[in-house]
């Protein structure tokens, strides 16, 4: 286990740039480094009680949404920085770019200054799983996968190493992005099966996961896809104004979230009524909510991202970096011979 305290001692915030994360993910393998990251939300998420939570403070433009998101419980402080801009890659940016923070609560030294972006999608992946484990028929073999871009990769690994998916049915309206993605998985063993629509992909499938970038209304997914026993992974609704299934799926099946206040302003569930019946992961978890009920029942996860899955996967990664002895040391705030002279830094 990681001291933090004595970790606080050191001023010196510890670094992990894109390429020592790399190194890290490289060293420990990506289905370790999902595997972990689940173990960690399994762990965060049985004491939900102790955290201080708040929906993420986004602020909107044009052409997409700039995000932190914030947690703490009475030892360590977390924040993400995530932007999400569809258009970036018309401009050679990625759609998704983070990094964030991990601190000491008691002093409020900064622990980790880290990436997040590749961080992200392996911490969005084990959400998927995480949920999965709880909602999806445990015969699940055969997962669509709407949407190809940057996080399906990790989407699919992880639903084939934690779930045993054995066939990936793929779909994107972009076939660059579906030939990139097929590519990819080459050698993994999974079944990959390239379709021509939604409807192609969906067909058969025990689990849908949708993971696509545009910032609108979308209805991706329709009721009469939907067939009895099907889990939902809605991951691209994460905005207000953005959503991936018609609202009559959400009507006739059981809704599971992150966190509630949050999820209601961004997910597929603003959509719906104020009062509109949704089950927190943790309430299942902890056994005050059941799961998935029989095998005929139709589950989504309507994932939009919460604050403690960033906290989650910084403790894994802070922990591997020092394991590894990656990152690098930096004086992200001064050392004072006198806490009390800052200006004596400029004589």
């Amino acid at each position: 286990m990681t001291d933090y305290n004595a970790q606080a001692r050191n001023v010196n915030a510890l670094y992990l740039s894109v390429p020592d994360a790399t190194r890290l993910i490289l060293a420990k393998g990506v289905k370790h480094c999902i595997a972990a990251i689940v173990d960690n939300l399994r762990q965060d998420f049985m004491r939900w009680g102790d955290f201080d939570k708040s929906a993420r403070v986004a602020n909107h433009s044009r052409d997409g949404v700039i995000e932190l998101m914030p947690i703490s419980d009475d030892s360590l402080y977390s924040f993400k920085y995530v932007n999400g801009h569809p258009s970036n890659t018309k401009l050679g940016l990625s759609t998704v770019m983070a990094f964030g923070v991990l601190s000491h609560v008691d002093t409020g030294t900064p622990l980790l200054l880290s990436e997040l972006t590749l961080t992200t999608a392996m911490r969005t992946a084990a959400t998927s799983v995480f949920a999965a484990q709880m909602l999806a028929r445990p015969d699940s073999r055969v997962m669509a996968l709407i949407g190809n871009g940057a996080q399906s990769e990790f989407q699919a690994l992880a639903f084939q190493h934690l779930i045993g998916i054995e066939e990936v049915r793929l779909f994107d309206v972009d076939p660059s992005a579906t030939a990139k993605l097929a590519d990819n998985l080459q050698g993994s063993g999974l079944k990959v099966t390239v379709c021509n629509s939604t409807a192609e992909a969906v067909k058969g499938s025990d689990i849908v996961t949708t993971v696509t970038a545009d910032k609108n209304y979308a209805t991706i997914v329709t009721p009469e896809l939907v067939e009895p026993g099907m889990h939902i992974n809605a991951v691209g609704g994460d905005c207000p104004g953005k959503t991936e299934l018609h609202a009559d799926i959400l009507d006739r099946a059981s809704v599971f979230v992150e966190f509630a206040p949050q999820s209601r302003i961004e997910g597929e569930i603003q959509q719906m009524p104020a009062d509109f019946a949704v089950t927190e992961l943790w309430e299942v978890l902890q056994g005050h909510q059941a799961g998935r009920r029989d095998a005929q029942e139709v589950t989504v996860f309507d994932s939009v991202g919460f604050a403690l899955e960033d906290y989650s996967a910084l403790r894994f990664m802070y922990q591997s970096a020092l394991e590894l002895g990656l990152g690098e040391r930096i004086a992200l705030i001064p050392t004072l011979a006198d806490p009390k002279n800052l200006f004596g830094l400029l004589r």
